[in-house]
């Protein structure tokens, strides 16, 4: 069963959400991040993505005091990303209460020290962040979105999946906020060339059509977050996914 994770993204103190990672286009909601965790967690999910945009953008996290306040008053487990660069950087997560690391910018400035990361942290707490605004070409997005590598999908993940690499998390950033579907080919292609890869899609969630799709594709997880913010996705439309005990 595919897992359903939602996303709480930061920014300036506030629950955000941006079109197709666009900073203009960003719309704040009237959320508390904390109080938006406990709703979560009251409702039987078990794993949140945590998004430090403000860290994403200056390359060192920030909002370390919101992970320490969502993992030490609710049941959830973390998976905080956002500008992760250096040991110290993954240590300091943990140290206030992540229960798992996904990382993208470091992948593409410094491969070698990722894949020393899936070594050394263990590849169950480790998950490669890969995201790309053109399907086509699929070269790798970075630094919150805001550049673009020369690195395509496809031999980024080879690179990693060499090395030990079990979950990666992929945005088509073109339908990231903008509730117009995932990009199903796009995962299937994925899948269909790493088949031992779990992946976790994000971007362009609609609805529980959306999440039975993926599922039956066999996406290992679903990350979820304008339609909710937006009304259109409840939680309790969630339910037949959260079997309890499911965990990355």
């Amino acid at each position: 069963m595919i897992q359903v994770i939602p996303s709480i993204a930061i920014r300036k103190g506030k629950v955000v959400k941006m079109r197709k990672g666009d900073p203009a286009s960003e719309k704040a909601y009237d959320e508390n991040p904390l109080d938006l965790a406990k709703r979560f967690a009251d409702h039987g999910i078990d794993v949140v993505h945590l998004v430090d945009l403000d860290g994403a953008e200056r390359g060192s996290p920030k909002n370390y005091h919101v992970l320490e306040a969502i993992a030490g008053h609710t049941d959830l487990k973390v998976d905080f990303t956002g500008g992760i660069c250096t040991d110290g950087d993954i240590e300091k997560a943990y140290e206030f209460g992540a229960a798992y690391i996904t990382a993208s910018s470091i992948a593409i400035t410094s491969p070698e020290l990722f894949a020393s990361w899936i070594i050394s942290y263990g590849r169950e707490k480790m998950t490669l962040g890969a995201d790309v605004t053109d399907i086509e070409s699929k070269k790798i997005a970075f630094r919150g979105w805001l550049k673009k590598s020369e690195i395509t999908l496809f031999d980024h993940l080879q690179y990693f999946y060499d090395r030990g690499l079990k979950y990666v998390k992929s945005t088509d950033v073109s339908r990231d906020g903008v509730l117009e579907g995932p990009a199903f080919s796009f995962y299937q292609e994925i899948i269909s060339r790493f088949p031992d890869l779990q992946v976790l899609a994000s971007g362009g969630v609609r609805g529980v059509d959306d999440i039975k799709r993926l599922n039956d594709m066999g996406i290992f997880a679903v990350i979820f977050g304008k339609a909710y913010y937006e009304g259109i996705l409840k939680l309790k439309d969630l339910e037949q996914f959260l079997i309890k005990g499911q965990a990355q």
